[in-house]
C-alpha cells in the first residue's frame, strides 16, 4: 500500500510525499521548494529515501539538492533530460521500472511540455503522477515538444485503468474547468465537477486527486474525438490532432 501526502508549494504547485507502508521507504515527487517539503518530511517521517522528478523545470526540482544533502536521498529522473536535473542519480527510460519498497512504478515517457517529461505510474497503488502533462481538466503548455507529441502522450495516458487516480503538478483545476465549459457547454458532469471544485477551493482543499474515469468524461483535451466538441469548434471533419491543436491554442489565449 502507498501513503500519499499532498504538499502545496509556491503559489500553485503540488509536491507529493509518498511512503510504501510495508517497507517504510519514503519518496518525494517534484519537490518545488525545500522549506515547505522539508517541514512536511520533518513532521511525518523524518527521513527521505528517494526524490522523483517528472521533468526538469525549476518549479519541480528546486528542492532537489538541499533534500539530497540533508537526507542522502537518491534522485530518480528521466534519462532523456538527466543533464538538466539537479543531482540526478538514477536515470530511467520509457517502460522501465522503479520500486519504492513493494510499490512498483512504471516510467511512462510523455513528451510535449518538455521533451524528456515522464510520469510515474503504479498499477498496484492505482496512482499516476503526471507532472505538467495531464492536469485535472487540462493539459500542460507545449514548450519544448510539438502538438503531436503532447496529443500522443495524452492518448497514451487515456489507455490506463479508468480507476487510476491522477496526481498532477499544479492547482489549475478551476481555471481549466472554466475553459472546458466554454467549449463543452452542455456537459452536465462537467458542470457538476466545476461546482465540486469551487466548493473544495472555498474550503482551501486540494482538488486532487481525480480519477481518469472522471477526466475522460469532462477534460476536453482527452475528448478530441467527441462529435459535440468538434461541432462546437466547427471542426466536424477535422482530425483529432487538429482539434487538440485548436483547443491548446485557444487555452493559451483564454
Amino acid at each position: 500500500m502507498l501513503d500519499i501526502n499532498i504538499i502545496k508549494c509556491l503559489s500553485d504547485n503540488y509536491s507529493y510525499l509518498i511512503k510504501d507502508k510495508k517497507t517504510n521507504l519514503v519518496g518525494i515527487i517534484d519537490p518545488s521548494d525545500f522549506k515547505e517539503v522539508d517541514e512536511e518530511i520533518s513532521r511525518t517521517y523524518k527521513k527521505l529515501d528517494f526524490i522523483l522528478n517528472t521533468h526538469h523545470h525549476n518549479d519541480h526540482t528546486d528542492g532537489n539538492i538541499n533534500l539530497k544533502k540533508k537526507y542522502n536521498a537518491k534522485i530518480i529522473c528521466s534519462r532523456y533530460e538527466s543533464e538538466k536535473i539537479p543531482g540526478a542519480d538514477i536515470k530511467k527510460s520509457d517502460s522501465e521500472q522503479f520500486s519504492l519498497g513493494e510499490t512498483d512504478f512504471k516510467i511512462i515517457h510523455i513528451p510535449g511540455h518538455t521533451l524528456g517529461h515522464i510520469a510515474f505510474y503504479s498499477e498496484k497503488a492505482g496512482a499516476i503522477f503526471t507532472g505538467d502533462t495531464l492536469f485535472s481538466l487540462g493539459c500542460g503548455r507545449i514548450f519544448e515538444g510539438t502538438f503531436k507529441q503532447m496529443f500522443t502522450s495524452l492518448e497514451k495516458l487515456k489507455k490506463l485503468a479508468k480507476k487510476t487516480m491522477i496526481y498532477c503538478g499544479h492547482e489549475y483545476t478551476y481555471s481549466n474547468g472554466r475553459f472546458c465549459i466554454s467549449i463543452d457547454k452542455d456537459n452536465k458532469k462537467l458542470k457538476n465537477r466545476i461546482q465540486d471544485v469551487k466548493n473544495k477551493i472555498e474550503k482551501k482543499l486540494p482538488t486532487l486527486p481525480v480519477s481518469l474515469s472522471d477526466e475522460l468524461e469532462t477534460n476536453i483535451f482527452l475528448r478530441c474525438d467527441n462529435k459535440i466538441i468538434k461541432n462546437n469548434l466547427k471542426m466536424s471533419n477535422s482530425s483529432n490532432l487538429e482539434v487538440f491543436t485548436k483547443l491548446r491554442n485557444l487555452k493559451d489565449q483564454f
